[in-house]
């Protein structure tokens, strides 16, 4: 496949609301000292005591790793981009496990390293913050896909340090699925993660974009295949390799692997079939030659402009963000995409409808499942 006309997806936030329950800086302070201050000039100045570093930008990291090219790097490079440009002392940290007193325990543990804004990606932070927020009021949080709520989801609240970032994920995946269709593909598949409402979204809207072109190109129906699956975590494994090569095997054109490090099975899985990807979250192009393109949420910069708020003493606390169309939080890297028949005015069109709101799509609380989706071109094979 060959590349396509350069378009630069860009993000614009403009942020500037509350700030955390305590004063906060309105200048970007140094990185933290990793020495004493300096004695008189006859007493020479101590070594600083083990662990004596503080870390005043922190993330957690949620299920998938740091480097997991998707979701957790995404998050991660916003911080660091800031962290570096500004000479801030700045850490990562990982959850010894998937629950919720992992997750607050890594939590004190950041605040104790010294950080005053916490970033934790991913929709399963949503109690632990709902809890943590009230008991580091001086701390300021950025919980990414989520807003803060209690265990049976009957409270929800989002305290002044609180800021939640939340993505129009169905605007991305239906413009991955139209592109697909647009481009001569009619045999797709999803390889969703775990079935978490922001994953669903993808789902949900890439299903919508491939009958969308289907409608457009005047296909019959039943004549888009969709195969469509949630592999339950965000890890790349061998099973998910396996059903990858099996799909690819029944002549699934192309796969969207929409789950952190399960795009890299789906990819392993396609480099051996000959099959193609679409990445998830962040321009993936790189992780493999078989991707044609990524639905892309704005990750780092949301992350990055949220943080640069905090600084400039305008931290927009007790808000839930929603990044979509409209403010460019979403969408596909045609710089980097590998279309033969997808053009880049047929992008710039189908974007178009989106931010004028001439198309409107379902979302996770819009259909209890998947094959609930009223399509008539695509046929949905569910695999359990």
């Amino acid at each position: 496949m060959k590349k396509v006309s350069i378009f630069v997806l860009l993000l614009s936030l403009v942020v500037t609301l509350t700030a955390c329950t305590t004063s906060t800086p309105t200048s970007p302070p140094t990185a933290a000292p990793t020495a004493a201050p300096t004695a008189a000039p006859t007493e020479p100045p101590p070594p600083p005591p083990p662990g004596d570093d503080l870390f005043e930008l922190a993330l957690i990291t949620d299920l998938g790793t740091i480097d997991d090219k998707s979701f957790n790097q995404g998050s991660w490079e916003g911080l660091v981009k800031y962290a570096e440009e500004q000479g801030i002392a700045h850490k990562y940290y990982q959850p010894a496990e998937q629950s919720e007193n992992a997750y607050l325990d890594t939590i004190e543990l950041a605040v104790k390293g010294g950080a005053k804004v916490i970033v934790t990606p991913g929709f399963l932070f949503e109690v632990p913050v709902f809890i943590a927020q009230d008991l580091y009021p001086e701390v300021c949080f950025i919980l990414v896909d989520g807003v803060p709520h209690n265990e049976d989801y009957s409270v929800f609240q989002t305290n002044d340090n609180v800021v939640g970032l939340l993505y129009a994920e169905e605007e991305a995946g239906f413009l991955a699925g139209y592109a697909a269709v647009r481009d001569g593909a009619t045999s797709l598949g999803f390889m969703g993660g775990m079935a978490v409402p922001a994953v669903i979204r993808f789902g949900y809207g890439f299903v919508q974009g491939a009958e969308y072109a289907a409608q457009e190109l005047g296909l019959a129906d039943n004549s888009v295949r969709l195969n469509y699956h949630y592999t339950g975590g965000f890890n790349a494994t061998p099973e998910i390799q396996t059903m990858s090569a099996a799909w690819f095997a029944d002549r699934i054109d192309v796969i969207f692997g929409c789950g952190g490090a399960v795009g890299n099975s789906v990819m392993a899985a396609a480099e051996e079939s000959g099959g193609y990807v679409i990445g998830v979250d962040v321009d993936q192009s790189g992780e493999s030659p078989t991707v044609i393109s990524s639905a892309m949420k704005g990750l780092r910069e949301s992350v990055y402009s949220a943080i640069s708020d905090y600084y400039a003493g305008a931290f927009p606390g007790g808000q839930a963000l929603v990044f979509t169309s409209k403010n460019a939080g979403v969408g596909l890297p045609m710089e980097s995409s590998k279309f033969d028949l997808f053009t880049q005015e047929e992008y710039d069109t189908i974007f178009a409808k989106l931010m004028d709101g001439e198309i409107e799509l379902l979302k996770d609380t819009d259909a209890d499942h998947v094959t609930d989706l009223p399509v008539k071109a695509v046929v949905i094979t569910y695999f359990d």
